[in-house]
């Protein structure tokens, strides 16, 4: 099915050379991802300013051999997802489907992520520093299966490079700062996988540990690492999995 035209201020579109009227779940989805760009383009406050500067501060505190984890077990995940080796899952029969009924098959797929996730994130919590380092490599491979399986849900196919690289900067989109999120919003919504921009794999991996560094490293400490862990990983899951669904939503929905 080919989207020729939209108008997406109204609920007509053009689809196949003919007039398609969008559903009542499209025009919601179409809502949503309104204001999910609305929420990405919102300034911080003060607040979350402050935040920012004490968790660049707290960075400095953190051994060498943590950032260390973090930054090997992030080019492990990029080499893994370029080559395509890792992630892939079975194949699911969506063409013919909705958007409705791919998105509530989406959220089926996160919420069951994001209990494994929780779980995980309790044990090795609870394990004190040396397993608690563990969690870093495993929680990536997580959020990376996740997003191969929405890519499939959506009806992509993940095994091409353009839709690994997509993938890709879902992952930056989610977990990135405020000014890298609306330079990869822009991307995503020209996207054009003929021309694909080239990405600064030191900043990819710059951003998601200045975005993670200071919750998960509380992760580490005895007494409420496990409660950490739960939270922090309840709490990253589904800020990707509403990530991957609007960024997903402006290629469906894209004018």
């Amino acid at each position: 099915m080919k989207i020729e035209n939209k108008n997406l201020e109204g609920d007509i579109y053009i689809v196949n050379g003919g007039v398609k009227k969008m559903d009542e779940y499209e025009q919601k989805a179409l809502s949503e991802l309104a204001s999910w760009k609305k929420k990405v383009a919102k300034k911080s406050g003060r607040l979350e300013r402050m935040s920012k500067k004490a968790q660049i501060k707290m960075n400095s505190y953190i051994p060498d051999r943590v950032h260390k984890m973090i930054t090997d077990s992030i080019k492990g995940m990029i080499e893994a997802v370029l080559s395509g080796s890792k992630y892939m899952s079975k194949e699911k029969n969506v063409v013919l489907l909705s958007l409705q009924q791919k998105e509530e098959w989406v959220a089926e797929t996160v919420t069951a992520y994001r209990k494994t996730a929780i779980i995980e994130g309790v044990g090795t919590g609870a394990a004190g520093l040396v397993i608690g380092l563990a969690d870093f490599p495993l929680l990536l491979s997580i959020k990376m299966k996740l997003l191969f399986e929405i890519s499939r849900l959506y009806g992509f196919d993940p095994n091409s490079y353009e839709e690994r690289m997509f993938i890709l900067y879902i992952f930056q989109m989610a977990f990135s700062s405020e000014e890298k999120k609306l330079e990869t919003l822009g991307i995503i919504e020209e996207w054009d996988a003929g021309n694909l921009p080239e990405m600064d794999w030191q900043e990819f991996q710059q951003e998601y540990r200045d975005h993670i560094d200071v919750i998960k490293i509380f992760q580490l400490v005895p007494g409420f690492g496990a409660a950490v862990g739960a939270y922090a990983n309840h709490h990253l899951l589904e800020q990707l999995g509403e990530t991957a669904v609007n960024c997903y939503r402006i290629r469906l929905l894209k004018e």
